[in-house]
């Protein structure tokens, strides 16, 4: 069933419900209020047998005959009167419903008026019996069909059936044209998505309109469509980058493991030159491996992550370069700097922005590394420097410029930096000097 007609049916079951509810009160206090109106009457009718009999008197009089009370019933509209004269006993009456022994009673003053309900000639009557004032004795009973009742409740309980069944169809033919609108823009996104879902094009273009919750729906869902197209597109160009890198060093090896096997093997003259070039494609594989590896991995939200110093990191990083190397002289400006960062990756990209540094630098220069108090590492060097059409692309994966083409390295290093840097909420910048070049990352510090 379609969300439509779900609402349509709820829409619709809401006001059922509160219909009948209403039906409910107002059925029972109709009846009771009917009936007390059509007691009212009895009352009132009894109440106005004196003159009733007065009327009888002065006709009788006119026509010059004996005064007598009319026996049997008397009909006045839609009530029925009898006068019972003294002595009231108990049986049968002439024309109407028999006499009873509370009627001896109201007769004889014993016993209050009262109301009673009575079947005369299969007709059902509500009965009212009182004693006729200033008589000596005699008593009137007024009576109403109960069909008069009855009819009345008829008509309410059809009037009320037809409110509740045309009520509940209105409703919920006015909720399924208003879902209809309401629910337009999660027909249109479902539509996307299934379009999505057929054609595999995550570029579909997804209308977010309105404040509302469907509008911020469609608005994160417009927001997940392009992070995940970049993500798919990203790992397509990661994939073939890093299968092109691959195909080179694993051509060589190939060639260099297809020479050894053809020839005399071992006792070759150029086997050990082949065994050292294949060592060396191996160690590059290696490389490239663990970079991809890193790269994917800091790609990643930090799992954890801590105040770290940052200058203690940098200055851990430095010292070890200058072990490793000694073709080049560091000087270093480290301002104490807390910042709230995955420890290890924050010294993986210091320690590719260092090694950089130290690749690009000729022998006796120096390279520069200072971290400042706003959560900034930047280190420079004093190498050939970054020509101005490359510096957009130098923290690209696998970029690497015509001149380091022919230089050790996966081009990736840069790129593992901005992945970090980026991870943590920072960014990463690159800035030529008269001299070699300045490349910067930016840690978000941590605030008192």
């Amino acid at each position: 069933m379609s969300l439509r007609n779900r609402v349509a049916l709820a829409g619709g079951a809401v006001v059922l419900g509160m219909l009948l509810l209403a039906s409910l009160v107002l059925y029972p206090a109709m009846d009771a209020n009917l009936s007390s109106q059509h007691d009212g009457t009895l009352v009132a009718a009894t109440a106005e047998a004196p003159k009733l009999i007065q009327a009888f008197k002065m006709k009788a009089a006119m026509a010059g005959r004996q005064v007598v009370i009319p026996a049997g019933t008397v009909q006045v509209g839609g009530t029925t009167l009898q006068f019972l004269l003294p002595p009231v006993s108990a049986g049968p009456t002439d024309g109407f419903v028999p006499v009873t022994g509370q009627d001896v009673q109201v007769a004889a003053g014993q016993g209050p008026a009262y109301f009673s309900n009575a079947v005369h000639d299969g007709i059902r009557y509500r009965v009212y019996t009182a004693p006729l004032a200033d008589s000596g004795g005699t008593l009137v009973r007024a009576a109403i069909p109960q069909s008069l009742v009855g009819d009345t409740l008829g008509r309410l309980r059809l009037l009320l059936a037809a409110i509740v069944v045309g009520g509940t169809l209105l409703s919920a033919l006015g909720a399924r044209l208003a879902a209809g609108r309401v629910l337009r823009p999660v027909r249109r996104l479902t539509e996307t998505v299934e379009q999505v879902a057929a054609t595999q094009d995550l570029g579909a273009v997804v209308e977010a309109r309105g404040r509302d919750e469907i509008g911020r729906l469609a608005q994160s869902f417009a927001a997940m469509m392009s992070a995940l197209d970049g993500s798919v597109q990203a790992q397509r160009r990661l994939v073939a980058d890093a299968s092109h890198e691959l195909r080179t060093p694993l051509t060589s090896l190939t060639t260099n493991l297809e020479l050894l096997q053809d020839g005399p093997g071992l006792a070759d003259p150029q086997a050990p030159a082949l065994v050292g070039d294949a060592l060396r494609q191996v160690g590059e594989l290696t490389g490239l491996v663990n970079d991809l590896i890193d790269l994917a991995r800091y790609g990643r939200e930090c799992a954890h992550t801590e105040d770290t110093r940052l200058d203690l990191l940098a200055e851990r990083v430095v010292d070890r370069a200058a072990a490793r190397t000694g073709r080049v002289r560091f000087r270093t400006e480290l301002t104490e700097c807390l910042v709230h960062v995955d420890p290890d990756a924050a010294e993986r990209a210091i320690g590719n922005l260092v090694d950089n540094a130290v690749k690009w630098s000729p022998d006796g220069s120096e390279v520069s590394v200072r971290v400042e108090a706003d959560g900034a590492v930047s280190v420079s060097d004093q190498g050939p420097g970054i020509p101005q059409a490359d510096l957009p692309f130098v923290f690209d994966r696998f970029y690497r410029s015509p001149a380091a083409r022919s230089l050790p390295g996966s081009g990736l290093g840069l790129a593992i930096v901005r992945q970090i840097a980026e991870t943590h909420g920072g960014q990463v910048s690159a800035e030529p000097l008269a001299r070699g070049v300045q490349l910067r990352m930016t840690l978000p510090p941590v605030t008192a």
